[in-house]
C-alpha cells in the first residue's frame, strides 16, 4: 500500500551462540605462530648439525709413507672412538689432488717455480661431536702424530671455539623465546575460548535448571573444543607445510638443512597443544560457570 512503511527483517542473535570461525581462527593462528618457531629451531639444528660435521681434523702424512703404512694409518683411525663411525669418515687426499685444488682455487702454479709438489698426502678425519673440546682435540692431536707414518696433525683451533660459544648463546636465546611464545599461545588460546563460551553462560546455567548434571553440560563443550582444537592444529600444519614449501622454492639449498621427520613430528605436537590447549580452557570456562550464581552471570 502507498504510504505504507517498508519492513525490514532483523536477524536475532541466538541466545548462547557461539562464535565458531573467530575460535578456530585464533587457535588456528596461535599454533602456526610457534609452528613457525618450532621449523626455525629444527632448522637452526640441522644447520648446527651441518656445521659440526665439517669439522675434521688433517692429518698429513710423510713423504715416504708406503701404500701398506698408508692402509694401515687409515685402518688405525678409522678403529679410533673420536672418529664418526655413521657416516665415511676419513677422506685420503694425494699430494696431486691438493696441487690441483690449490691453483683451481689461488690461479698460481706453485710448482712451476719450484719444480716440484711440496705438499704432502693427507687423511681428512671428521670428528664425533662429543668431542669437539679444544682439550680433547688437542689430545687426539697429540694422539694421531704419534702413529708411525704421519708427519703433522692440523686444525682450526678458532673455528672450534667459535662454534661451541656460537651454539651455547643461540640455544639459550631459542630457549628462552620458545618458552615465552609457549606461556604466550596458551594464554591467548585460554582468553578465546573463555571469551567464547561467556556468550553461552546463561545456556549452561538454563540445562542446570533443568536439572542437568555437571558431566552431561561440560560433554558437549569439551568434545566441541576438541573438534576445535584438531582443526585449529591441521590448519596450522597446513599452513606451516605452505610456508616451508615456498622457502624451499625461494631460498637456494634450505632444503639441504631440512628434517623432514623432526617437521612430521612438529605437525604432530600441534595437533596435540591444540586439541590439549582447547580442552583445558574449556573444561575450565565451563567449570567456573557451573559455580557462579545468577548475579555473578551479570
Amino acid at each position: 500500500m502507498v504510504g505504507e512503511t517498508p519492513k525490514f527483517k532483523v536477524k536475532k542473535k541466538k541466545l548462547g551462540s557461539y562464535p565458531y570461525f573467530s575460535v578456530v581462527f585464533s587457535i588456528s593462528l596461535a599454533l602456526f605462530v610457534i609452528g613457525v618457531f618450532g621449523a626455525l629451531i629444527i632448522y637452526s639444528k640441522e644447520l648446527e648439525r651441518v656445521v659440526r660435521e665439517s669439522v675434521k681434523i688433517q692429518v698429513f702424512l710423510q713423504s715416504r709413507v708406503t701404500e701398506t703404512q698408508r692402509l694401515q694409518i687409515q685402518k688405525t683411525l678409522t678403529a679410533k672412538p673420536y672418529t664418526t663411525k655413521d657416516r665415511p669418515a676419513i677422506q685420503f687426499v694425494s699430494k696431486e689432488e691438493a696441487a690441483k685444488q690449490f691453483i683451481e682455487e689461488t690461479g698460481e702454479d706453485f710448482q712451476q717455480f719450484l719444480g716440484e709438489n711440496p705438499l704432502k698426502d693427507a687423511f681428512l678425519v671428521s670428528i664425533n661431536e662429543e668431542y669437539h673440546d679444544a682439550a680433547k682435540l688437542n689430545d687426539i692431536k697429540t694422539e694421531v702424530e704419534k702413529i708411525n707414518g704421519v708427519f703433522q696433525v692440523y686444525y682450526v683451533e678458532n673455528v672450534i671455539d667459535s662454534i661451541n660459544k656460537n651454539v651455547t648463546k643461540i640455544s639459550i636465546i631459542l630457549l628462552g623465546i620458545a618458552l615465552l611464545l609457549l606461556f604466550t599461545v596458551v594464554l591467548l588460546i585460554n582468553n578465546t575460548v573463555r571469551l567464547a563460551l561467556f556468550s553461552q553462560r546463561f545456556l549452561i546455567r538454563s540445562m542446570q535448571l533443568v536439572g542437568a548434571t555437571s558431566w552431561f553440560i561440560q560433554r558437549p563443550f569439551l568434545y566441541r573444543a576438541m573438534a576445535h582444537g584438531l582443526l585449529a592444529g591441521v590448519i596450522a600444519s597446513l599452513l606451516l607445510g605452505g610456508l616451508i614449501m615456498l622457502g624451499n622454492k625461494r631460498i637456494e639449498d634450505l632444503q639441504f638443512i631440512q628434517n623432514t621427520e623432526h617437521l612430521i613430528f612438529l605437525a604432530v605436537i600441534l595437533l596435540i597443544t591444540g586439541v590439549v590447549v582447547a580442552l583445558l580452557s574449556t573444561f575450565r570456562a565451563v567449570n567456573k560457570y557451573l559455580k557462579l550464581s545468577l548475579d555473578q552471570l551479570y
